[in-house]
Protein backbone atom coordinates (compact mmCIF):
# COMPACT_ATOMS: atom_id res chain seq x y z
CA UNK A 1 0.00 0.00 0.00
CA UNK A 2 2.82 2.44 0.83
CA UNK A 3 4.35 1.90 -2.60
CA UNK A 4 1.20 3.23 -4.26
CA UNK A 5 0.74 6.87 -5.13
CA UNK A 6 -1.40 9.06 -2.90
CA UNK A 7 -4.05 9.19 -5.62
CA UNK A 8 -4.04 5.39 -5.86
CA UNK A 9 -4.31 5.02 -2.09
CA UNK A 10 -7.24 7.42 -1.93
CA UNK A 11 -8.99 5.59 -4.75
CA UNK A 12 -8.41 2.20 -3.11
CA UNK A 13 -9.49 3.36 0.34
CA UNK A 14 -12.64 5.06 -0.92
CA UNK A 15 -13.58 2.00 -3.00
CA UNK A 16 -12.83 -0.29 -0.05
CA UNK A 17 -14.95 1.83 2.30
CA UNK A 18 -17.87 1.81 -0.15
CA UNK A 19 -17.42 -1.93 -0.75
CA UNK A 20 -17.60 -2.65 2.97
CA UNK A 21 -20.67 -0.44 3.33
CA UNK A 22 -22.41 -2.08 0.36
CA UNK A 23 -21.51 -5.59 1.58
CA UNK A 24 -22.81 -4.87 5.06
CA UNK A 25 -26.00 -3.37 3.62
CA UNK A 26 -26.48 -6.34 1.28
CA UNK A 27 -25.97 -8.85 4.09
CA UNK A 28 -28.35 -6.95 6.35
CA UNK A 29 -30.94 -6.81 3.55
CA UNK A 30 -30.58 -10.55 2.87
CA UNK A 31 -30.97 -11.52 6.51
CA UNK A 32 -33.95 -9.18 6.97
CA UNK A 33 -35.70 -10.64 3.92
CA UNK A 34 -34.89 -14.19 5.06
CA UNK A 35 -36.31 -13.51 8.50
CA UNK A 36 -39.44 -11.89 7.04
CA UNK A 37 -40.12 -14.74 4.59
CA UNK A 38 -39.60 -17.52 7.10
CA UNK A 39 -41.54 -15.56 9.69
CA UNK A 40 -44.43 -15.18 7.25
CA UNK A 41 -44.41 -18.94 6.54
CA UNK A 42 -44.43 -19.77 10.23
CA UNK A 43 -47.23 -17.27 10.88
CA UNK A 44 -49.37 -18.62 8.04
CA UNK A 45 -48.75 -22.19 9.19
CA UNK A 46 -49.60 -21.37 12.80
CA UNK A 47 -52.86 -19.64 11.79
CA UNK A 48 -53.95 -22.21 9.20
CA UNK A 49 -56.99 -24.33 10.20
CA UNK A 50 -56.27 -27.95 10.99
CA UNK A 51 -57.34 -30.43 8.31
CA UNK A 52 -60.33 -32.65 9.20
CA UNK A 53 -59.50 -36.18 10.28
CA UNK A 54 -59.69 -38.83 7.56
CA UNK A 55 -62.87 -40.88 7.34
CA UNK A 56 -61.10 -44.02 6.40
CA UNK A 57 -59.03 -45.97 8.77
CA UNK A 58 -55.41 -44.92 8.76
CA UNK A 59 -52.78 -47.62 8.50
CA UNK A 60 -49.67 -46.90 10.55
CA UNK A 61 -46.14 -48.13 10.04
CA UNK A 62 -42.87 -47.93 11.94
CA UNK A 63 -41.13 -45.35 9.74
CA UNK A 64 -42.23 -42.63 7.32
CA UNK A 65 -40.44 -44.42 4.48
CA UNK A 66 -42.35 -47.66 5.15
CA UNK A 67 -45.62 -45.81 5.42
CA UNK A 68 -44.96 -44.02 2.14
CA UNK A 69 -44.00 -47.33 0.46
CA UNK A 70 -47.37 -48.96 1.32
CA UNK A 71 -49.34 -45.81 0.49
CA UNK A 72 -51.95 -46.15 -2.25
CA UNK A 73 -51.06 -44.45 -5.48
CA UNK A 74 -53.27 -42.38 -7.61
CA UNK A 75 -54.81 -38.94 -7.76
CA UNK A 76 -57.36 -37.81 -5.24
CA UNK A 77 -60.73 -37.06 -6.81
CA UNK A 78 -62.01 -33.52 -6.97
CA UNK A 79 -63.78 -32.20 -3.89
CA UNK A 80 -62.26 -35.05 -1.93
CA UNK A 81 -62.03 -34.56 1.78
CA UNK A 82 -58.65 -36.27 1.84
CA UNK A 83 -56.07 -34.68 4.02
CA UNK A 84 -53.37 -32.74 2.05
CA UNK A 85 -50.36 -34.82 1.09
CA UNK A 86 -47.99 -32.73 3.29
CA UNK A 87 -49.78 -34.03 6.37
CA UNK A 88 -49.09 -37.11 8.48
CA UNK A 89 -50.03 -38.55 11.86
CA UNK A 90 -47.88 -40.00 14.61
CA UNK A 91 -49.50 -42.34 17.11
CA UNK A 92 -48.06 -43.78 20.31
CA UNK A 93 -48.24 -47.12 22.09
CA UNK A 94 -47.00 -48.52 19.85
CA UNK A 95 -45.45 -45.65 17.88
CA UNK A 96 -46.48 -45.56 14.26
CA UNK A 97 -46.45 -43.23 11.26
CA UNK A 98 -49.76 -42.81 9.40
CA UNK A 99 -50.22 -41.07 6.05
CA UNK A 100 -53.51 -39.87 4.61
CA UNK A 101 -54.77 -41.28 1.29
CA UNK A 102 -52.91 -40.29 -1.87
CA UNK A 103 -49.98 -38.80 0.12
CA UNK A 104 -46.74 -38.60 -1.90
CA UNK A 105 -44.43 -37.22 0.79
CA UNK A 106 -43.65 -38.12 4.37
CA UNK A 107 -42.11 -35.97 7.13
CA UNK A 108 -39.04 -37.13 9.05
CA UNK A 109 -39.99 -37.51 12.74
CA UNK A 110 -37.57 -36.45 15.45
CA UNK A 111 -37.52 -37.91 18.99
CA UNK A 112 -38.21 -34.45 20.37
CA UNK A 113 -41.54 -34.43 18.54
CA UNK A 114 -42.94 -36.81 21.17
CA UNK A 115 -43.22 -33.81 23.48
CA UNK A 116 -46.28 -32.89 21.42
CA UNK A 117 -48.36 -35.47 23.34
CA UNK A 118 -48.18 -33.10 26.30
CA UNK A 119 -49.82 -30.24 24.40
CA UNK A 120 -53.28 -29.08 25.33
CA UNK A 121 -55.97 -27.09 23.60
CA UNK A 122 -54.79 -25.06 20.62
CA UNK A 123 -51.12 -25.35 21.51
CA UNK A 124 -48.73 -26.36 18.78
CA UNK A 125 -45.03 -26.70 18.05
CA UNK A 126 -43.45 -25.20 14.94
CA UNK A 127 -39.99 -26.31 13.86
CA UNK A 128 -37.80 -26.71 10.79
CA UNK A 129 -37.69 -30.15 9.24
CA UNK A 130 -37.40 -32.14 6.03
CA UNK A 131 -39.37 -34.58 3.90
CA UNK A 132 -37.87 -38.02 3.48
CA UNK A 133 -36.59 -36.92 0.04
CA UNK A 134 -34.58 -34.12 1.67
CA UNK A 135 -36.88 -31.22 0.77
CA UNK A 136 -36.73 -28.55 3.54
CA UNK A 137 -40.03 -27.74 5.24
CA UNK A 138 -41.52 -25.92 8.20
CA UNK A 139 -43.52 -28.34 10.37
CA UNK A 140 -46.44 -27.62 12.66
CA UNK A 141 -47.11 -30.26 15.35
CA UNK A 142 -50.39 -30.33 17.25
CA UNK A 143 -52.28 -32.89 19.33
CA UNK A 144 -55.38 -34.51 17.77
CA UNK A 145 -57.36 -37.74 17.95
CA UNK A 146 -57.65 -40.26 15.16
CA UNK A 147 -60.06 -42.93 16.19
CA UNK A 148 -59.81 -43.73 19.85
CA UNK A 149 -56.15 -42.95 20.27
CA UNK A 150 -54.42 -39.54 20.59
CA UNK A 151 -52.02 -38.73 17.77
CA UNK A 152 -49.76 -35.94 16.59
CA UNK A 153 -50.84 -34.10 13.50
CA UNK A 154 -47.81 -32.91 11.52
CA UNK A 155 -48.51 -30.35 8.80
CA UNK A 156 -45.54 -29.29 6.62
CA UNK A 157 -45.06 -26.36 4.26
CA UNK A 158 -42.14 -26.66 1.82
CA UNK A 159 -39.58 -23.85 2.03
CA UNK A 160 -37.76 -24.60 -1.21
CA UNK A 161 -39.46 -21.66 -2.99
CA UNK A 162 -38.22 -19.39 -0.21
CA UNK A 163 -34.70 -20.70 -0.55
CA UNK A 164 -34.87 -20.26 -4.31
CA UNK A 165 -36.05 -16.68 -3.80
CA UNK A 166 -33.26 -16.03 -1.30
CA UNK A 167 -30.72 -17.48 -3.69
CA UNK A 168 -31.97 -15.19 -6.47
CA UNK A 169 -31.90 -12.26 -4.04
CA UNK A 170 -28.29 -13.11 -3.11
CA UNK A 171 -27.28 -13.12 -6.79
CA UNK A 172 -29.07 -9.82 -7.34
CA UNK A 173 -27.48 -8.20 -4.28
CA UNK A 174 -24.07 -9.54 -5.31
CA UNK A 175 -24.43 -8.02 -8.78
CA UNK A 176 -25.62 -4.71 -7.35
CA UNK A 177 -22.75 -4.72 -4.85
CA UNK A 178 -20.19 -5.42 -7.56
CA UNK A 179 -21.60 -2.63 -9.71
CA UNK A 180 -21.60 -0.29 -6.72
CA UNK A 181 -17.97 -1.11 -5.98
CA UNK A 182 -16.96 -0.43 -9.57
CA UNK A 183 -18.84 2.86 -9.55
CA UNK A 184 -17.24 3.70 -6.18
CA UNK A 185 -13.78 3.04 -7.65
CA UNK A 186 -14.50 5.35 -10.58
CA UNK A 187 -15.99 8.00 -8.29
CA UNK A 188 -13.04 7.62 -5.90
CA UNK A 189 -10.64 8.15 -8.78
CA UNK A 190 -12.46 11.32 -9.83
CA UNK A 191 -12.68 12.59 -6.24
CA UNK A 192 -8.99 11.85 -5.64
CA UNK A 193 -8.04 13.67 -8.85
CA UNK A 194 -10.17 16.69 -7.92
CA UNK A 195 -9.07 16.73 -4.28
CA UNK A 196 -5.36 16.38 -5.09
CA UNK A 197 -5.31 19.03 -7.77
CA UNK A 198 -4.10 21.69 -5.28
CA UNK A 199 -1.45 19.22 -4.13
CA UNK A 200 -0.30 18.85 -7.75
CA UNK A 201 -0.08 22.63 -7.99
CA UNK A 202 1.88 22.73 -4.75
CA UNK A 203 4.21 20.00 -6.01
CA UNK A 204 4.73 21.90 -9.23
CA UNK A 205 5.56 25.07 -7.33
CA UNK A 206 8.04 23.26 -5.09
CA UNK A 207 9.70 21.59 -8.07
CA UNK A 208 9.88 24.95 -9.82
CA UNK A 209 11.60 26.52 -6.81
CA UNK A 210 13.99 23.58 -6.51
CA UNK A 211 14.82 23.80 -10.22
CA UNK A 212 15.12 27.58 -10.61
CA UNK A 213 15.72 28.70 -6.97
CA UNK A 214 13.11 31.41 -7.53
CA UNK A 215 11.67 31.74 -4.05
CA UNK A 216 8.50 33.74 -3.64
CA UNK A 217 6.42 31.59 -5.98
CA UNK A 218 2.84 31.19 -4.69
CA UNK A 219 -0.17 29.12 -5.68
CA UNK A 220 -3.86 30.13 -5.67
CA UNK A 221 -5.85 29.26 -2.55
CA UNK A 222 -9.48 28.18 -2.77
CA UNK A 223 -11.75 27.51 0.22
CA UNK A 224 -10.72 27.01 3.83
CA UNK A 225 -10.14 23.24 4.07
CA UNK A 226 -6.92 21.40 4.97
CA UNK A 227 -5.57 21.69 1.42
CA UNK A 228 -6.26 25.43 1.47
CA UNK A 229 -4.44 25.71 4.80
CA UNK A 230 -1.49 23.80 3.36
CA UNK A 231 -1.45 26.11 0.34
CA UNK A 232 -1.61 29.18 2.58
CA UNK A 233 1.25 27.85 4.70
CA UNK A 234 3.31 27.18 1.60
CA UNK A 235 2.65 30.69 0.29
CA UNK A 236 3.66 32.15 3.65
CA UNK A 237 6.83 30.05 3.69
CA UNK A 238 7.71 30.99 0.12
CA UNK A 239 7.13 34.67 0.83
CA UNK A 240 9.20 34.47 4.01
CA UNK A 241 12.04 32.81 2.08
CA UNK A 242 11.86 35.52 -0.57
CA UNK A 243 11.96 38.23 2.08
CA UNK A 244 14.87 36.49 3.80
CA UNK A 245 16.81 36.30 0.54
CA UNK A 246 16.05 39.93 -0.16
CA UNK A 247 17.27 40.95 3.31
CA UNK A 248 20.38 38.82 2.84
CA UNK A 249 21.09 40.38 -0.55
CA UNK A 250 20.53 43.86 0.84
CA UNK A 251 22.74 43.09 3.85
CA UNK A 252 25.56 41.88 1.59
CA UNK A 253 25.22 44.94 -0.65
CA UNK A 254 25.12 47.34 2.30
CA UNK A 255 28.02 45.57 4.01
CA UNK A 256 30.06 45.78 0.80
CA UNK A 257 29.30 49.49 0.55
CA UNK A 258 30.27 50.13 4.15
CA UNK A 259 33.45 48.07 3.86
CA UNK A 260 34.53 49.85 0.70
CA UNK A 261 35.25 53.17 2.40
CA UNK A 262 37.67 51.98 5.14
CA UNK A 263 39.30 49.52 2.75
CA UNK A 264 39.84 52.25 0.15
CA UNK A 265 41.35 54.53 2.78
CA UNK A 266 43.59 51.72 4.04
CA UNK A 267 44.74 50.88 0.53
CA UNK A 268 45.53 54.53 -0.19
CA UNK A 269 47.59 54.93 2.96
CA UNK A 270 49.42 51.64 2.39
CA UNK A 271 50.17 52.59 -1.23
CA UNK A 272 51.54 55.91 -0.04
CA UNK A 273 53.84 54.24 2.45
CA UNK A 274 55.02 51.68 -0.12
CA UNK A 275 55.67 54.37 -2.73
CA UNK A 276 57.62 56.40 -0.20
CA UNK A 277 59.89 53.46 0.59
CA UNK A 278 60.23 52.51 -3.09
CA UNK A 279 61.29 55.99 -4.20
CA UNK A 280 63.70 56.47 -1.33
CA UNK A 281 61.94 59.60 -0.19
CA UNK A 282 60.73 58.91 3.35
CA UNK A 283 57.72 60.76 4.61
CA UNK A 284 58.11 63.37 7.31
CA UNK A 285 57.68 61.82 10.78
CA UNK A 286 54.54 63.84 11.49
CA UNK A 287 52.94 62.77 8.21
CA UNK A 288 53.90 59.15 8.76
CA UNK A 289 52.51 59.22 12.29
CA UNK A 290 49.24 60.67 11.00
CA UNK A 291 48.99 58.01 8.30
CA UNK A 292 49.57 55.21 10.81
CA UNK A 293 46.96 56.74 13.12
CA UNK A 294 44.45 56.86 10.28
CA UNK A 295 45.24 53.25 9.41
CA UNK A 296 44.69 52.19 13.02
CA UNK A 297 41.37 54.03 13.12
CA UNK A 298 40.27 52.35 9.89
CA UNK A 299 41.27 48.95 11.25
CA UNK A 300 39.24 49.59 14.39
CA UNK A 301 36.27 50.63 12.26
CA UNK A 302 36.60 47.45 10.22
CA UNK A 303 36.82 45.36 13.40
CA UNK A 304 33.65 46.95 14.82
CA UNK A 305 31.84 46.58 11.50
CA UNK A 306 32.75 42.91 11.15
CA UNK A 307 31.70 42.27 14.75
CA UNK A 308 28.36 43.94 14.07
CA UNK A 309 27.85 41.83 10.95
CA UNK A 310 28.57 38.65 12.89
CA UNK A 311 26.09 39.73 15.54
CA UNK A 312 23.39 40.35 12.90
CA UNK A 313 24.09 37.05 11.14
CA UNK A 314 22.58 35.13 14.06
CA UNK A 315 19.02 33.74 13.63
CA UNK A 316 16.47 36.53 13.87
CA UNK A 317 14.10 34.43 16.02
CA UNK A 318 13.00 35.29 19.58
CA UNK A 319 14.62 33.13 22.22
CA UNK A 320 16.60 31.18 19.64
CA UNK A 321 20.00 31.86 21.16
CA UNK A 322 21.91 29.02 22.78
CA UNK A 323 23.14 31.07 25.80
CA UNK A 324 19.86 32.09 27.45
CA UNK A 325 20.35 32.47 31.18
CA UNK A 326 18.97 34.54 34.03
CA UNK A 327 20.48 37.98 33.50
CA UNK A 328 20.67 40.84 36.03
CA UNK A 329 19.65 43.77 33.85
CA UNK A 330 20.55 46.37 36.48
CA UNK A 331 24.12 45.07 36.64
CA UNK A 332 24.39 45.17 32.84
CA UNK A 333 23.12 48.75 32.83
CA UNK A 334 25.69 49.72 35.49
CA UNK A 335 28.61 48.26 33.53
CA UNK A 336 27.40 49.89 30.32
CA UNK A 337 27.18 53.29 31.99
CA UNK A 338 30.77 52.97 33.23
CA UNK A 339 31.98 52.20 29.71
CA UNK A 340 29.93 55.07 28.27
CA UNK A 341 31.53 57.49 30.74
CA UNK A 342 34.93 56.64 29.23
CA UNK A 343 33.63 57.47 25.75
CA UNK A 344 31.98 60.72 26.83
CA UNK A 345 34.19 62.14 29.57
CA UNK A 346 32.55 65.57 29.45
CA UNK A 347 28.98 64.30 29.80
CA UNK A 348 26.83 63.95 32.90
CA UNK A 349 25.17 60.60 33.56
CA UNK A 350 22.11 60.48 35.83
CA UNK A 351 21.49 56.84 36.67
CA UNK A 352 18.62 55.28 38.59
CA UNK A 353 18.27 51.48 38.48
CA UNK A 354 16.17 48.96 40.33
CA UNK A 355 16.89 45.22 40.47
CA UNK A 356 15.44 43.38 37.48
CA UNK A 357 16.16 39.87 36.22
CA UNK A 358 15.27 38.49 32.81
CA UNK A 359 16.08 35.52 30.59
CA UNK A 360 18.40 36.29 27.71
CA UNK A 361 21.90 36.32 26.29
CA UNK A 362 23.99 38.36 28.74
CA UNK A 363 26.57 39.40 26.13
CA UNK A 364 23.91 40.36 23.59
CA UNK A 365 21.89 42.41 26.08
CA UNK A 366 25.02 44.17 27.36
CA UNK A 367 25.99 45.09 23.83
CA UNK A 368 22.46 46.37 23.17
CA UNK A 369 22.60 48.68 26.23
CA UNK A 370 26.09 49.86 25.28
CA UNK A 371 24.89 50.66 21.75
CA UNK A 372 22.03 52.73 23.14
CA UNK A 373 24.42 54.65 25.38
CA UNK A 374 26.95 55.10 22.53
CA UNK A 375 24.13 56.52 20.43
CA UNK A 376 23.24 58.94 23.23
CA UNK A 377 26.89 59.92 23.72
CA UNK A 378 27.35 60.51 19.98
CA UNK A 379 24.43 62.95 19.71
CA UNK A 380 24.73 64.67 23.11
CA UNK A 381 26.12 68.22 23.11
CA UNK A 382 29.32 68.94 25.10
CA UNK A 383 28.52 68.92 28.81
CA UNK A 384 25.09 67.44 28.12
CA UNK A 385 23.16 65.08 30.38
CA UNK A 386 22.24 61.47 29.70
CA UNK A 387 19.48 60.01 31.87
CA UNK A 388 19.44 56.25 32.44
CA UNK A 389 16.43 54.74 34.28
CA UNK A 390 15.53 51.11 35.02
CA UNK A 391 12.15 50.66 36.75
CA UNK A 392 9.83 47.64 36.65
CA UNK A 393 11.71 46.09 33.77
CA UNK A 394 11.62 49.26 31.63
CA UNK A 395 15.03 50.68 30.72
CA UNK A 396 15.07 54.23 29.32
CA UNK A 397 18.01 56.19 27.91
CA UNK A 398 17.39 59.92 27.35
CA UNK A 399 19.83 62.33 25.76
CA UNK A 400 19.52 66.07 25.14
CA UNK A 401 20.81 66.19 21.60
CA UNK A 402 19.07 67.28 18.38
CA UNK A 403 16.62 64.38 18.50
CA UNK A 404 15.23 62.38 15.56
CA UNK A 405 12.97 63.89 12.88
CA UNK A 406 9.50 62.28 12.97
CA UNK A 407 9.73 61.12 9.34
CA UNK A 408 12.89 59.14 10.13
CA UNK A 409 11.63 57.22 13.18
CA UNK A 410 10.37 54.31 11.07
CA UNK A 411 13.88 53.64 9.73
CA UNK A 412 16.00 53.88 12.87
CA UNK A 413 16.18 50.10 13.43
CA UNK A 414 16.90 49.22 9.77
CA UNK A 415 20.34 47.82 9.02
CA UNK A 416 22.88 50.32 7.66
CA UNK A 417 20.38 53.14 7.82
CA UNK A 418 21.84 56.48 8.86
CA UNK A 419 20.14 59.82 9.07
CA UNK A 420 21.23 62.24 6.32
CA UNK A 421 22.07 64.82 8.99
CA UNK A 422 24.45 62.46 10.80
CA UNK A 423 26.29 60.68 8.02
CA UNK A 424 29.39 62.70 8.71
CA UNK A 425 29.59 61.13 12.17
CA UNK A 426 31.39 57.80 12.71
CA UNK A 427 29.34 54.62 12.66
CA UNK A 428 28.03 51.96 10.34
CA UNK A 429 24.28 52.17 10.97
CA UNK A 430 24.16 48.73 12.60
CA UNK A 431 24.07 49.66 16.29
CA UNK A 432 20.31 50.08 16.65
CA UNK A 433 19.68 47.01 14.49
CA UNK A 434 21.73 44.98 16.97
CA UNK A 435 19.73 46.52 19.83
CA UNK A 436 16.42 45.49 18.23
CA UNK A 437 17.62 41.94 17.53
CA UNK A 438 19.07 41.35 21.02
CA UNK A 439 15.92 42.66 22.72
CA UNK A 440 13.65 40.51 20.52
CA UNK A 441 15.72 37.42 21.32
CA UNK A 442 15.08 38.08 25.01
CA UNK A 443 11.34 38.37 24.38
CA UNK A 444 11.18 42.16 24.84
CA UNK A 445 10.56 45.21 22.69
CA UNK A 446 12.43 48.46 22.04
CA UNK A 447 11.23 51.84 20.80
CA UNK A 448 12.96 55.11 19.97
CA UNK A 449 11.24 58.44 19.81
CA UNK A 450 11.16 61.99 21.05
CA UNK A 451 11.43 62.87 24.74
CA UNK A 452 8.16 62.55 26.64
CA UNK A 453 8.41 66.04 28.15
CA UNK A 454 8.69 67.65 24.72
CA UNK A 455 12.24 68.79 25.34
CA UNK A 456 15.26 68.27 23.12
CA UNK A 457 16.81 64.87 22.61
CA UNK A 458 15.64 61.31 21.98
CA UNK A 459 14.22 58.68 24.33
CA UNK A 460 15.04 54.98 23.88
CA UNK A 461 12.77 52.55 25.78
CA UNK A 462 13.49 48.84 26.32
CA UNK A 463 10.87 46.57 27.94
CA UNK A 464 11.95 43.10 29.04
CA UNK A 465 9.94 40.39 30.82
CA UNK A 466 11.14 39.16 34.18
CA UNK A 467 10.93 40.14 37.83
CA UNK A 468 12.80 41.86 40.67
CA UNK A 469 14.17 38.49 41.87
CA UNK A 470 16.13 35.80 40.01
CA UNK A 471 13.36 33.22 40.52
Amino acid sequence: MRSRSLRGRLTFLSAAAVAVAIAMSALACWFIVERQLYGQVRTDLANAPLPPPGRSRLLCYDTPEEALQHQATGIAPENSSAVPRDTQYVVANPTGICLPPYATKAIIVKPSDMAGFKLSGDQSIIRDGRFTDGTPVVVRISLTHSGSRPSLLMVATPTQPIEDSLQGLAILLGAVSLGGILLAAVAGRLVAHSSLKPVDQLTGAVEHIARTEEVGTTIPVHGDDEIARLSTSFNSMSTALANSRERQTRLIADAGHELRTPLTSLRTNVDLLIRSDATGRPLPPATKTKLLGNMKAQMQELTVLIGDLLQLSRPDTPKAGPNLTVVALHEIAGRAVERAKLRGPGLVFETTTEPWYTHGDAAGLERAVINLLDNAVKYSPPGGTIEVRLQQGVLTVRDHGPGIPPDELQYVFDRFWRSPSSRQLPGSGLGLSIVAQSVREAGGEVTLGPAEDGGPGALATVRLPGGPTPD
